[in-house]
């Protein structure tokens, strides 16, 4: 395989530093937050941003449509939302006096589609987002229809919001890559906001990579090295989130998929890439394992009972799984750069 060279990810890492820098000026206080979502767009991701109303969640998924200067669609979901309504419709029109069905695209059929509380649309209309979320096309009236790429799903929900709310189910949690946990602000934020900030008004955010330098940025992603170790202790560490598997597991009712181990490596590649290394390490996959691993746990009665959350499992779950396995020989390696 063609492994990514230095003078490629030199290179690459100015384009995501500057692109950094301008989604920290959209979200101030949130840098963690926001090389997450970086991480995760660069591994060809969905993300699912869960936090209280009013920390930025659309800004920040609008200020990065802007700046990659990507096509960018905003659904509002709401229980009387129906799957037509994004997917798209077929609509009766008249060519040379014959009368045909044509498909007219919904929303979905954009670059970055911002799924605004996708948890009050009922289950019939969230259902409607499975195949495009894997397959990136959609299917009405037998007949598919392919998705722009690239294609990412970026979904936001309140957690407070319970009325008139619908718990989004295991099948389409599984389709996000990440799950992101957006915290409030400190004092010292707030006063920034405030000194930066009108109600009412967005930030002005400029376009600072085109669509080839986007492009080729996931392919160089793809090209990073995985060494059999780390792939080794990917497999270790999604294997212990079903009962029985680690003694962190007591609390676990269903574990992960195989879907967590490939969104594992993905989201490893990329932090390295981000981080200007062209091979994954341990430490990348421990970094992207809370958000890739807490919305695919699904914790017993006896967790609900102890008051135990599900990132307190995936933090000892972490912990407990050794980076080397005692029967795996120690093979990792950095990759030769040309």
């Amino acid at each position: 395989m063609d492994y990514v060279t230095e003078a490629e990810l030199e290179e690459s890492v100015q384009k995501v530093n500057v692109l950094r820098d301008t989604l920290n000026g959209v979200l101030f206080g949130q840098s963690e937050l926001i090389d997450l979502v970086l991480t995760g767009i660069l591994a060809r991701g969905h993300i699912l941003l869960e936090g209280l109303p009013g920390l930025g969640k659309t800004e920040l998924v609008k200020g990065l449509s802007k700046s990659l200067g990507l096509s960018t669609k905003r659904v509002q979901f709401t229980p009387d939302l129906l799957p037509g309504d994004i997917t798209g419709n077929p609509v009766l029109q008249e060519v040379d006096g014959v009368r045909n069905f044509v498909f007219q695209e919904g929303p979905l059929f954009s670059n970055i589609v911002l799924a605004d509380e996708i948890n009050r649309a009922s289950p019939k209309t969230q259902s409607a987002l499975l195949e495009a979320m894997q397959e990136r096309s959609v299917t009405v009236l037998g007949e598919s229809h392919s998705l722009p790429l690239p294609f990412f799903v970026l979904a936001t929900q309140n957690p407070i919001e319970l009325e008139g709310t619908y718990p989004l189910p295991e099948a389409q949690l599984d389709r996000f890559l990440f799950k992101l946990e957006v915290q409030k602000n400190n004092a010292a934020t707030l006063q920034q906001i405030v000194l930066n900030r009108e109600l009412g008004s967005e930030p002005e955010v400029a376009e600072v990579m085109g669509f080839e330098d986007f492009e080729q940025l996931l392919l160089d992603v793809r090209r990073v090295y995985l060494d059999e170790v780390v792939a080794n202790y990917i497999a270790r560490l999604v294997t212990a989130t079903h009962p029985g598997e680690s003694k962190s597991s007591t609390h676990i009712k269903y574990g992960s998929s195989p879907r967590a181990a490939l969104s594992l490596a993905s989201a490893a590649k990329a932090r390295a890439f981000m981080l200007g290394r062209g091979h994954a390490s341990f430490e990348d996959v421990k970094f992207v394992a809370p958000a890739v691993l807490r919305h695919r746990i699904l914790l017993g009665y006896n967790a609900q009972v102890e008051g135990v959350s599900v990132n307190q499992v995936v933090e000892e779950l972490i912990n407990e799984i050794p980076f080397q396995d005692i029967d795996t020989p120690k093979t990792l390696k950095t990759v030769a750069t040309k």
